[in-house]
């Protein structure tokens, strides 16, 4: 069961790859940036700091939760984990489920806090976790935060996924008794202002929306059943840019995730209300083409284009952009 389970976790990434198209469906195509011709500012004013699960980190994106859980995911942990170091970037792994049943591949996991020993790390669990579970896979990587993930599309479209969903007295208890702030995030469905108050009633204060648009499991797990029994469901859910634009809660920390291909779709992001970015997609495309210096170099480009497209659009740090440098 444990090389099932590997194996299961080297596909996908295989189908992730397959799948990725530069062109991503986030909604982010359909807005603009409003210029600003007189901005009076120049890239020295401008600070890139925000913060994720409340916790400061210098820029508004991260890389997303990817993968671990075997020999060849465990490599690129390293990589990312080496990336991450490197930028200053903080970084999520990919769900710690199989490491927690079999300790054995923990290591796989735990090769990014190896790493990078002094970054902001995020631990990854799903939304129905005991609260035991939740602290081993924190303390498993000595993780600053937590993910719970929430997958029930993809879980129904895999033949070996779960066919229940009870997650709210989870994920209450969890936030309630660990020790990290607690991030709950959607993959690939994203998020209504429903979900996203049903969420704040339980005591939660962050969410990432995980939008539709980025990498679609529904289609991985369709293709790994070798059928086309759910092609009907690879459209489901709300967009990246239609899950920001439907939460409108104060008090609530919001990540975008869900097909962020550049800087403008960052900016973007956080001009509709997110204080972070995911990426995951984008980035494991490139590091499967491209060796660790390259990489590096692409995320210390996309920081400074960051600090160019704020000084276009007039604003010195993300808490000064809204929906004003947006059309």
């Amino acid at each position: 069961m444990k090389n099932i389970h590997s194996h299961r976790k080297d596909e996908h990434i295989s189908l992730a790859e397959k799948f990725y198209t530069e062109q991503a469906q986030a909604g982010f195509e359909s807005i603009r940036l409003m210029p600003n011709a007189l901005p009076e500012i120049g890239i020295n004013d401008v600070n890139l700091e925000t913060t994720l699960a409340g916790l400061t980190m210098p820029y508004p994106f991260f890389i997303q939760a990817m993968t671990g859980g075997s020999e060849y995911t465990a490599k690129l942990n390293a990589r990312l984990a080496k990336i991450a170091h490197a930028t200053g970037l903080a970084m999520a792994v990919g769900s710690q489920s199989v490491a927690l049943k079999y300790p054995e591949l923990a290591p796989t996991f735990q090769i990014v806090r190896e790493m990078n020993p002094d970054g902001l790390i995020l631990a990854n669990v799903g939304a129905d976790a005991s609260v035991t579970k939740a602290k081993a896979a924190v303390e498993m990587i000595q993780a600053n935060a937590l993910q719970l993930h929430i997958t029930e599309a993809q879980e129904l479209v895999m033949p070996e996924g779960d066919r229940s969903f009870n997650y709210l007295g989870h994920i209450a208890e969890i936030v309630q008794k660990l020790d990290v702030p607690v991030i709950v995030k959607s993959v690939g469905a994203g998020m209504s202002n429903q979900d996203a108050l049903a969420l704040k009633n339980i005591g939660v204060k962050f969410v990432d929306v995980g939008g539709f648009g980025g990498t679609n499991f529904v289609q991985i797990e369709n293709a790994r059943r070798h059928t086309k029994d759910f092609d009907f469901m690879t459209a489901f859910g709300l967009s990246t840019v239609e899950s920001l634009k439907s939460i409108q809660l104060d008090d609530l920390s919001i990540t975008a995730t869900g097909g962020i291909r550049n800087s403008a779709d960052i900016v973007k992001s956080l001009a509709l209300g997110a204080d972070n970015v995911g990426i995951a997609g984008f980035f494991l495309h490139q590091l499967l083409h491209h060796d660790d210096e390259f990489m590096i170099e692409l995320v210390e480009q996309m920081q400074y284009q960051l600090k160019s497209l704020f000084v276009l659009l007039g604003v010195k740090s993300v808490c000064e952009l809204s929906e004003k440098n947006i059309y």
